[in-house]
């Protein structure tokens, strides 16, 4: 194998070599090939769904059994032709493609098609031939068998995650670009651990890193972009990402593109395009020529209308369920120190228009005539965070700490001014101050929760705080406000980034 020797311009300054993502079995990865990790991950995700096809199978065709008559065998023909169909759907629809299994949405989606495909295929053969006992297969214990297999797949994905918040099993990336959008890559890289990427190397038009160093942001600093295909065959990379940079252009990512088929290297482009994703992108070829196409954010129509109406019914669900709750903690705030149970404060919502939002009060009654003392420390752009506020009283503190003081939310939601899911809710004279691109927050209405809460609540700059909400106004789907509430859950439980 060639060495750094046999890459042209490269700086002839000693750099550290990469280091290769340890697989979460232990051991190092040996290059080339899949690494060892994804083949053993790969391997217990074939073979836990295998097992639960199977195991599922048996439990349903034993207990419906009653003897050895025409109709039994006609279950068991039934049961083994589905789990047969299953097994095979399983590789058509790509479910078992090592690049998917552990990251991103791509995994479920493909496990979700195998089953409809198994389904469908299911009922047209038990049409045809007149099967009854097909039918239950289809309704109930094909689908059934779907749920299990996506808990399943749940399971084994917190796994890997757990390996990967211990530096296990990451992809050693290689990043090219200019200087400030690799160190962003990094850093995103490394807020996010769980999509499995680690960069250990860079290479920047001038071949240096900040202020003339060489390093990014603590990874170093192997070559220019002349060194990128030398480096990127041979300096043990699994993905070699293309950030924004001026001396890299189409003859140049087609040649890298060319340079590396065969050598199980990943090739990942940044279009420039920063927090659209999902169903707004597509891609359309013009005489060969692909154009990424980027489609308008939808907030009306039939997807308004179904947010409209989930967001109520959820809503009154909850008042329901969390009723006697409501009632405690209520007490538990009027008993503190005798004060008001609610805190009503002016919110700015969808295009600037103001509501009152409503909380438990988490802090004595003075608390806004006190904020002027307070604010001129602990300021971070509009916002005013402070981890130790003293005006948050004894009971406040329990309630903050588990997002409890925001139950009373839930009659904004009902009263249509707020969403279950959606941005920060700002203060009207947070958005004196915004700019153009803060002010898209304004488009949707603002939510109980959202990325903002899943990605860190308090302990997040305003920076961050922008960019995750226009993440999710530019990327909105109903599927994304399913994973935020999921992923509430976890957050509220664990009490991250909450004062």
């Amino acid at each position: 194998m060639s060495t750094h020797h046999d890459v042209s311009r490269l700086s002839e300054r000693t750099v550290p070599s990469p280091r290769v993502a340890t697989p979460a079995g232990g051991g190092r990865d040996p290059l080339p090939g899949t690494p060892r990790w994804q083949r053993r991950f790969t391997a217990l995700v074939v073979l836990g769904d295998l097992a639960t096809v199977a195991l599922l199978t048996a439990v349903a065709v034993l207990v419906g059994l009653t003897g050895l008559e025409a109709a039994d065998r006609a279950r068991i023909g039934s049961g083994l032709i589905a789990a047969g169909l299953l097994a095979v759907a399983l590789p058509v629809s790509r479910a078992w493609d090592g690049r998917v299994l552990g990251t991103g949405s791509a995994e479920f989606v493909r496990l979700g098609r195998a089953v409809v495909l198994t389904d469908v295929v299911l009922a047209l053969g038990g049409l045809a031939l007149m099967v009854d006992s097909s039918r239950e297969w289809v309704f109930l214990l094909v689908p059934g068998t779907g749920v299990a297999l996506l808990g399943v797949r749940f399971a084994l994905r917190k796994m890997l995650h757990v390996q990967r918040g211990r530096g296990r099993g990451l992809a050693p990336v290689l990043a090219v670009g200019e200087e400030a959008c690799v160190a962003d890559l990094i850093r995103r890289t490394r807020r996010d651990p769980y999509f499995g990427w680690r960069v250990t190397g860079v290479c920047t038009p001038t071949g240096t890193g900040t202020g003339g160093g060489h390093v990014v942001d603590g990874v170093p600093v192997l070559g220019d972009l002349d060194a990128v295909t030398g480096l990127a065959r041979d300096g043990g990379h699994r993905v070699v990402a293309i950030c924004r940079s001026p001396g890299w252009g189409p003859t140049r990512l087609h040649r890298l593109a060319w340079d590396l088929e065969g050598s199980e290297t990943e090739l990942a482009v940044d279009p420039g395009l920063m927090e659209i994703a999902g169903p707004r992108m597509h891609i359309t070829p013009v005489d060969g020529m692909p154009l990424l196409r980027l489609s308008e954010p939808r907030f009306s129509g039939a997807s308004k209308i179904v947010k409209y109406v989930a967001d109520r019914a959820v809503a009154a669900l909850l008042m329901l369920l969390v009723g006697p709750l409501f009632l405690v903690l209520a007490a538990a705030v009027k008993l503190g120190d005798g004060g008001p149970v609610f805190f009503r404060q002016e919110r700015v919502g969808t295009h600037g228009r103001t509501f009152g939002m409503l909380k438990f009060r988490s802090m004595c009654v003075d608390a806004e005539a006190r904020l002027a003392s307070l604010a001129n420390d602990h300021g971070d752009g509009p916002l005013f965070k402070m981890r130790r506020d003293p005006r948050v009283t004894r009971v406040g503190a329990f309630l903050r700490k588990y997002s409890l003081d925001e139950l009373p939310q839930l009659l904004n939601v009902l009263g249509g001014s707020m969403s279950l899911v959606g941005p920060r809710p700002p203060l009207p004279r947070e958005v004196a101050t915004y700019a153009a691109d803060a002010r898209r927050r304004l488009l949707v209405k603002p939510g109980m929760t959202g990325l903002w809460q899943v990605s860190g609540r308090s302990s997040l700059t305003w920076e961050e705080s922008v960019r995750l909400d226009l993440r999710y106004v530019e990327n909105w789907t109903p599927a994304l406000d399913l994973l935020i509430l999921w992923k509430t859950v976890g957050a509220v439980l664990r009490s991250r980034g909450a004062y």
